[in-house]
């Protein structure tokens, strides 16, 4: 099922929480809606969903105009954030409740049979007989995925599913979203302000800032080719630089960067920690330690340059570095920006 949002709008009392939204998700993809909050991506989720109207614009599933159509006749799955399951039903029973009160009609056979398929898919086999208290945390989370797979949804929405998990449940849960995706091809909108999340799961990525999409692609497009210096923030750790642009090119303690399409005048250089290496002497910007910080995989420097401006970098375990050393960092990298 192929989802268009023609420039919705949504403002609640004096406040507008979407600004003429237009995007187009294609049948079958797996679309992430990232922001910081109050951006506006959950409210996007549920204008799609219809427990929210629009105030302007359009939402059309495939050739329909669902724009005004009530919630039950759209035909989506929706996952919280917080389970929402009855705790006084067993896992079958949360998992079937959908198609009991649903306008199709099935037997107790089929329904019967709908579970233990579901249960069996989301590898909850042997659990249906347990009540909600009775499992854990991302069980209780893959019940609420099997019971919004239940009645056989054109959309599957997904708003902060694994907000309420722990790190290492989160990301084993990730890795199983993504390979039951793939397997049902289920249209699939998620909603997270997890940057890692997002980008290990969505075939696209969609930026929010403020209500309005700033940004969206794969996820190789929006890391490696960020538009703009909120994205560039947005997206992961990153260090910033004053500089001056003239024709075409960043002027930066004496190192010429390329800044094509830039407009001449200030600017801001934007750095990844993973984009900087470290030596003793040479070419680059002089700088002094301050820190050195042991990880498990690598070694954080933190740093600081002769205009008294905070860097951080990360360098491979076997490099020799220690607090107060001087040397120089060099550049493999950089986005630049006009100051705003």
């Amino acid at each position: 099922m192929k989802i268009v949002l023609d420039n919705v709008v949504k403002t609640f009392e004096n406040f507008r929480a979407v600004h003429g939204v237009s995007l187009e998700i294609e049948s079958g993809e797996l679309v992430a809606l990232l922001g910081p909050s109050g951006s506006g991506k959950t409210t996007i989720l549920r204008m799609v969903a219809g427990l929210e109207y629009t105030d302007g614009g359009h939402i059309f599933f495939g050739d329909q105009d669902a724009t005004d159509i009530a919630v039950r006749e759209r035909g989506v799955g929706f996952v919280f954030q917080h389970y929402a399951l009855f705790p006084h039903m067993t896992v079958a029973q949360n998992i079937g409740f959908g198609m009991k009160v649903s306008k199709v009609r099935r037997s107790r056979a089929e329904i019967a049979s709908r579970v233990e398929e579901l249960l069996r898919l989301m590898q909850l086999e042997g659990l249906g007989d347990r009540f909600p208290a009775q499992i854990s945390g991302g069980q209780r989370q893959r019940v609420a995925l099997a019971r919004a797979l239940a009645v056989d949804p054109k959309v599957l929405l997904l708003d902060e599913p694994f907000g309420a998990l722990d790190a290492n449940v989160r990301r084993d849960l990730r890795r199983w979203l993504r390979e039951i995706h793939d397997e049902l091809g289920i249209t699939t909108i998620f909603v997270t302000h997890d940057q890692e999340e997002a980008l290990d799961l969505a075939d696209r990525v969609v930026i929010l800032d403020q209500g309005r999409i700033v940004q969206q692609g794969t996820p190789q497009e929006v890391c490696r080719n960020p538009g703009s210096a909120f994205v560039m923030r947005f997206l992961g750790d990153a260090n910033r630089f004053d500089a001056d642009v003239s024709k075409g090119e960043a002027a930066l303690a004496g190192l010429r960067l390329p800044a094509p399409g830039v407009p001449d005048g200030k600017a801001h250089v934007f750095v990844r920690p993973t984009d900087l290496d470290w030596a003793g002497q040479g070419e680059g910007l002089p700088a002094r330690v301050l820190r050195v910080i042991d990880r498990p995989d690598s070694r954080r420097i933190l740093a600081l340059t002769e205009q008294d401006e905070p860097v951080e970098l990360d360098v491979d375990v076997d490099t020799q570095v220690a607090a107060s050393q001087q040397g120089v960092l060099r550049i493999r990298r950089a986005s630049v920006f006009a100051a705003a």
